[in-house]
């Protein structure tokens, strides 16, 4: 078992590597009346060992990341008398995260929550960095807070239940943190592809540390997103444009984010071709995609609209190597020429 810090403006965010989810109640502040946010598949497997509590049971997906079923939460708190001694328990995975940070901000102007995370994503990412937000229109988490969870426990046993597929997003972000930190870790993650896929319990374990201890790191320095929180966001600006208006999940299109970004990079000779096509390599060894077939004057109109955008160009994260991100404002007009098929003005 490992804890590491998150360090926030309003108080400090412990992340437990390797706890049983059983455990929970160690976590739970006293006195505070207890209420459970989760999703209907993690409720089905382990509704069991919740602590005794009310229960709000969410349908799994990003569509219930939306204000209308917010409203609903807040109506059930309403119901069983939650106050402002109410502490707010997600588990699940990223998207239950979202929707519990999110309510227990928002509530009576705030009251303290944690979360038990489930999924790979969630626990490399998604728990990890005091970020709650919904979605609006299809556009993620365009509704949000900057507001630390209490604990986030990571217990690793649970990742035993999750599809491939699942899985697959959170290895997603477990590059990226290493493409934005450390080539070793880069070096690691292509050494242990085959055992990590297997989910080989010490090696898996290790990996997830290593990741949050980058995301505890950055948003320690930078909680808000004024500066390097920025680096987080490594493949997510073409990603999250991909993921509205495709569907596809958060780590395929992070993937594809990621492959673009780079490609970028070597376009503008700041990166090797060697290094691109170690990342490509990278990010196929784990299932990930590197291409897709889709018109991309489609997914340009909808990154115009990331909330990363300020006037006429967007804060995009490149690479001058593996490990090595730089923040580049790129002009909206760069963007557009360089996803135009060569030849076409």
């Amino acid at each position: 078992m490992e804890t590491i810090e998150v360090k926030g403006k309003n108080g400090n965010s412990t992340i437990v590597i390797d706890e049983s989810f059983e455990d929970v109640v160690k976590y739970l502040p006293p006195k505070k009346e207890l209420f459970i946010i989760t999703d209907k598949n993690v409720e089905n497997l382990y509704s069991d060992s919740f602590p005794k509590s009310p229960v709000y049971s969410i349908t799994p997906g990003e569509a219930s990341k939306q204000l209308m079923y917010i409203e609903d939460i807040y109506r059930w708190l309403l119901h069983n008398n939650a106050d402002r001694n109410a502490f707010i328990l997600g588990i699940g995975g990223g998207v239950v995260c979202d929707i519990a940070g999110f309510v227990a901000s928002t509530y009576m102007r705030g009251v303290e929550f944690g979360f038990v995370s489930t999924s790979l994503l969630s626990q490399v990412d998604a728990s990890v960095g005091g970020k709650n937000g919904v979605d609006l229109d299809g556009y993620k988490n365009i509704i949000g807070t900057f507001n630390q969870p209490r604990f986030v426990l990571c217990d690793t046993s649970m990742l035993q239940t999750l599809p491939h597929e699942e899985l697959i997003n959170g290895f997603a972000e477990m590059i990226k943190h290493a493409l934005i930190s450390s080539p070793s870790l880069f070096e690691r993650l292509e050494t242990d592809s085959d055992k990590l896929l297997s989910l080989k319990h010490s090696l898996l374990t290790w990996h997830i540390a290593e990741s949050v201890k980058v995301k505890a790191k950055i948003v320690s320095a930078d909680e808000r997103e004024a500066g390097i929180r920025k680096l987080l966001n490594f493949g997510h600006t073409w990603g999250h444009a991909l993921e509205k208006v495709t569907g596809i999940s958060h780590g395929k299109a992070v993937s594809l984010g990621m492959e673009f970004a780079s490609r970028i990079s070597m376009e503008r000779r700041i990166i090797s071709s060697r290094d691109y096509l170690r990342i490509v390599n990278l990010l196929k060894s784990y299932g990930l995609p590197t291409c897709m077939n889709i018109n991309p004057s489609i997914v340009f109109n909808a990154m115009t609209k990331d909330k990363k955008r300020t006037n006429d160009s967007i804060d995009f994260i490149l690479l001058e190597g593996i490990g090595a991100p730089v923040i580049e404002k790129v002009a909206i007009s760069e963007l557009e020429n360089l996803i135009q098929p060569k030849g076409k003005a």
